[in-house]
């Protein structure tokens, strides 16, 4: 059932348990749970890079990943601001930091600012393309993909998968100051990947999607066709993924991390197929994560450890 627009968690009265649910309010702004997949992902094009380049060094990688995790937070910060009358309406969502009056929307847009600012500071420190990329991903997530994709096109999925492709490239870009091959087949791994993963928490949360009026794949072309698209994504993933295993960086750990995870992820996806419930969505949906988790970790370990 939608959630109840009359219920609101009780504010506290004391002092610093006040202070606690506001900074605890702020965090959740800036989606947390985010941030170490897609820091994973800058960190394996940084580490891929570092192959090729020899800028790869410690105060690169801080200022890259601590503007990642800032540049990360302002666009969650402004999909709460901008969602935050959906996100009412939506069960999952119904106990965001705006959707239950937490925080001042103006102080929200402020925060958001502030850490768009401070992102953008931190990246311009590695070098200006950086900086432009990382402008790019806030207002990619922020406007393109919260206003103009989501709402409106079943397609949302597939394109807004750029979103999280952007810190490829903004890994790549920070070591070497360019645009290479190795960031660019990083970044086309995320992209398949992203609907081979979500449509399986959009099969979950079908009917929440629908009462925010969402036109998630699940909504508008069915279950059974959702599940159709998650076999043919996860295709495109294994197969660029191996596009990434010819490089002469990478070698035995990648590969069979590759072929192990993949072949879970590929288990679970095929166990949706018949089991077709929420539990099996699941299931497919934390595969994904695992997959994409080691396939990045075994960049890093294939790349500076062996």
């Amino acid at each position: 059932p939608p959630a109840d627009d009359g219920e609101r968690p009780p504010v506290p009265t004391d002092p610093v348990a006040r202070a606690k649910a506001t900074v605890n309010a702020y965090f959740r702004l800036m989606k947390p749970r985010l941030m170490w997949l897609l820091c994973l992902v800058a960190s394996a094009a940084m580490a891929l890079a570092g192959t090729v380049s020899p800028g790869l060094t410690p105060e690169v990688i801080a200022a890259t990943l601590g503007g990642g995790v800032l540049s990360i937070g302002a666009s969650g910060t402004f999909n709460h601001v901008l969602e935050r009358d959906v996100d009412r309406r939506m069960q999952r969502t119904s106990d965001r930091p705006l959707a239950v009056d937490l925080v001042p929307v103006r102080n929200a847009v402020a925060f958001g600012l502030l850490l768009t600012v401070a992102s953008v500071a931190l990246f311009a420190s590695v070098n200006w393309l950086a900086a432009v990329l990382g402008v790019v991903a806030i207002a990619f997530y922020s406007v393109v993909y919260t206003l103009i994709l989501k709402p409106n096109t079943v397609q949302n999925t597939v394109i807004g998968g750029a979103a999280g492709a952007l810190p490829a490239l903004i890994g790549w870009v920070a070591v070497t100051g360019d645009v290479g091959l190795g960031g660019v087949v990083l970044a086309v791994v995320i992209f398949m990947w992203t609907p081979a993963h979500f449509y399986n928490l959009a099969l979950a949360y079908k009917d929440d999607y629908a009462r925010g009026g969402f036109p998630m794949m699940p909504v508008v072309r069915g279950e059974t066709e959702t599940r159709k698209h998650i076999l043919w994504w996860l295709g495109a993933t294994l197969v660029a993924a191996a596009g990434l295993a010819v490089m002469d960086a990478l070698g035995v750990v990648y590969l069979v991390t590759s072929i192990l995870f993949g072949g879970a992820f590929l288990y679970f996806v095929v166990r949706l197929h018949y089991e077709r419930d929420d539990t099996a969505a699941f299931r497919a949906f934390h595969a994904s994560n695992a997959y994409l988790g080691m396939l990045l970790l075994a960049i890093v370990v294939d790349t500076l450890a062996i």
